[in-house]
């Protein structure tokens, strides 16, 4: 993060147990929930500068949580989210859509959304008909989960960030197993901010996952001030914002760390681990 100059940073997969908030040193902080230790788990990490913005944050299920913070007078919600895989069951998905529903409903329509998350489907090339929500710039072919995606961010106005930037196929590919190379982690944002996006690609260098790939995605967020006299005002940059998603390695190189006892407190060390997994070293 501290390389790459990441503000948020949405993590899946991570399988820790527990509702909590950790200082994870060099000024980085992690917000988690996860019901099992064993399986699913979500997370948010947030960049020192930006701690003392969050407002709120909101552990759903051990699927999905939500992030308030204020940046520059610009109010951001992160959403961390995990959806269920091809294989599972049909009740089990449209749980998790009511769910994700029901969350960015909860947020204001004049509010700031940044979703990153391995919805474990293809939106696939090509947008006839979807050109509102997805760009031309998609992976593969469109599968049934990748068309509960579409549908969902037509229902919330959201737009796939990730489809509208052309990419060669390494800066595409998010997942690779088995020979197989395919894209289903995705960062979204409301439609109508979706002029503030600025790049969105995966990161194949970084030795982060051996499967995942890290995604990051750079917003310009705008914020309007009112001149005196002026009822329109005047839009101004508010901050540059860089968001990631990343799973596997990252979370195992986290749980992983050393703690050092600070009282009632343990205060985890990152440096030597999170190096390992892609996350650390200088600029």
């Amino acid at each position: 993060m501290e390389r790459r100059k990441l503000d948020v940073l949405c993590l899946q997969e991570t399988t820790w147990k527990g509702s909590k908030a950790r200082d994870l040193g060099a000024g980085y902080k992690l917000y988690y929930h996860g019901e099992n230790g064993t399986r699913n788990g979500v997370g948010v990490v947030v960049r020192g500068m930006h701690t003392n913005g969050v407002l709120e944050v909101r552990r759903i299920t051990d699927k999905m949580m939500t992030l308030k913070l204020e940046i520059d007078g610009v109010l951001l919600n992160v959403v961390s989210a995990y959806a269920p895989q091809v294989g599972g069951g049909r009740e089990e998905k449209e749980q998790f859509w009511e769910k994700l529903d029901e969350a960015v409903a909860l947020i204001p329509k004049e509010e700031r959304i940044i979703t990153g998350a391995d919805f474990n489907g293809h939106v696939g090339k090509g947008n006839r008909g979807d050109e509102r929500v997805i760009g031309k710039y998609g992976y593969g072919a469109r599968n049934d989960e990748g068309q509960a995606m579409v549908d969902f961010a037509h229902r919330t106005n959201m737009s796939v960030i990730n489809t509208f930037y052309s990419k060669r196929e390494s800066h595409k590919v998010t997942y690779t197993s088995g020979g197989k190379h395919t894209q289903i982690d995705y960062i979204l944002c409301r439609r109508m901010h979706l002029k503030e996006g600025r790049d969105c690609k995966v990161i194949p260098g970084e030795n982060v996952a051996k499967q995942h790939k890290v995604v990051i995605g750079k917003m310009r967020l705008m914020s309007r001030r009112r001149r005196e006299g002026n009822e329109r005002g005047k839009w101004v940059m508010a901050k540059e914002m860089v968001a990631g998603i990343a799973q596997d390695e990252v979370n195992k190189a986290l749980k992983k760390m050393k703690r050092v006892d600070c009282g009632d407190l343990a205060m985890p060390k990152l440096k030597g681990e999170c190096r390992q997994a892609g996350m650390g070293g200088g600029k």
